[in-house]
């Protein structure tokens, strides 16, 4: 076992924008508008901010946040490249610099109008284009017509399908039961718009066997985090979410979205690797994590990340649905805010400050068991990370 970090940084403020599908400001201001209600959640003033950490996609640098809030020096930044992928990275990076002493408080943030500015679902964005090695993967899949996420991750499910049986019901049930907690979600962009099986099944396919129903959001809005020592969090109002576990993952022959030179393309090793990390270094098993925030860009991916975690075996993920382990009353409550399809898209950090309120009690859709561990996962089948945040016992 190594625990490493374990527990000596707490994410004790998270704050966020609406989520909306026209912001109607720039994505600037999105980003200093959470930071500062994340500190306000925090309550430490915004001159004690001495770290950023973020994503390499983010387009508010912390140079220009900083200068915009007032905030006197940095001590601590750093970026985390893969997108969704890397969703918990940053906080990861957050964790390292607290424990080390590196920096006090670090504030991850994560902000985009990716509505009504670039939609990522439109295919590749324009610097796809470049001819640079980061890109150089798309050669071998655009002239196949695989411009598009959901175009390159159906794929994968649809070899999952024909592996073990799963159906496009399978992978609406996931849709249906995330719209089901964002109707009871006041912040959620589907907020009172439920759907049924039947609503998934008659949606549009989008790539085979993905449909409408089965792809998250475009959003516009902004989420940050406030991550500080976990002797710092025990005196601040809100019940501490301890980091008790933070990985990244890359796996063999790994390519971004489309690993598809793997014996078994429908395999994640990034992902197994990642909870290999988080296990040992939270001292945890799967059986011990009483709730998830599975990263929902694709329902098809929950299932797969259900079984890489250990949650339930290879293939067996549709069943240990149907058996109704995800629901509020069940074995692992998932994606109660709504997640990236119900509440809204903004990378994946929504879906960490919902981890935090879940450790809180404080989610519109709280489990009535208590919650000791949360999971917390990045994209897939990408460079994956994932966080396990635990109440402080």
């Amino acid at each position: 076992m190594t625990r490493g970090f374990s527990g000596a940084a707490a994410i004790a403020g998270i704050g966020a924008t609406e989520f909306s599908k026209n912001s109607g400001r720039s994505e600037w201001q999105l980003a200093c508008e959470s930071v500062v209600a994340a500190l306000a959640d925090a309550q430490i003033g915004i001159e004690e901010v001495d770290g950023f950490s973020l994503f390499t996609m983010e387009n508010n640098p912390e140079i220009a946040v900083a200068r915009a809030l007032g905030i006197p020096q940095l001590k601590f930044f750093s970026r985390i490249p893969h997108g969704g992928g890397g969703a918990c990275a940053p906080v990861q990076q957050a964790a390292l610099a607290v424990a080390t002493g590196v920096a006090d408080v670090v504030v991850v943030y994560r902000a985009m109008n990716e509505r009504s500015g670039h939609r990522f679902g439109q295919g590749p964005p324009a610097f796809a284009y470049n001819q640079n090695t980061d890109q150089e993967y798309r050669n071998w899949i655009n002239p196949y017509g695989l411009l598009t996420p959901a175009q390159q991750e159906a794929f994968l499910a649809k070899l999952y399908m024909h592996k073990y049986g799963a159906t496009s019901a399978d992978f609406g049930a996931i849709s249906v039961l995330s719209r089901k907690h964002a109707a009871n979600n006041p912040k959620a962009w589907f907020h009172e718009r439920p759907i049924t099986i039947e609503d998934h099944q008659n949606s549009r396919l989008i790539a085979d066997p993905i449909r409408l129903l089965d792809c998250c959001q475009e959003s516009d809005g902004g989420v940050a985090l406030v991550i500080v020592s976990a002797e710092r969090a025990r005196d601040l109002p809100h019940k501490p979410a301890m980091i008790t576990g933070a990985a990244q993952g890359v796996g063999p022959q790994q390519i971004s979205m489309s690993s598809y030179y793997r014996d078994d393309i429908d395999s994640m090793p990034e992902v197994e690797l990642v909870a290999q990390q988080l296990w040992s270094q939270s001292g945890l098993s799967p059986a011990e994590i009483d709730a998830a925030i599975l990263y929902d860009a694709f329902t098809p991916m929950v299932l797969l990340q259900l079984e890489e975690y250990g949650f339930c075996g290879k293939g067996e993920a549709k069943d240990f649905i149907a058996d109704g382990n995800l629901e509020l009353g069940g074995r692992l409550p998932i994606n109660t805010n709504g997640g990236q399809l119900g509440e809204g898209y903004i990378h994946g950090v929504n879906g960490i400050a919902e981890g935090v309120r879940l450790i809180r009690g404080t989610s519109v859709n709280q489990p009535t068991k208590t919650l000791d561990n949360v999971l917390v996962t990045g994209g897939s089948p990408v460079p994956h990370s994932a966080l396990v945040l635990s109440a402080d016992r």
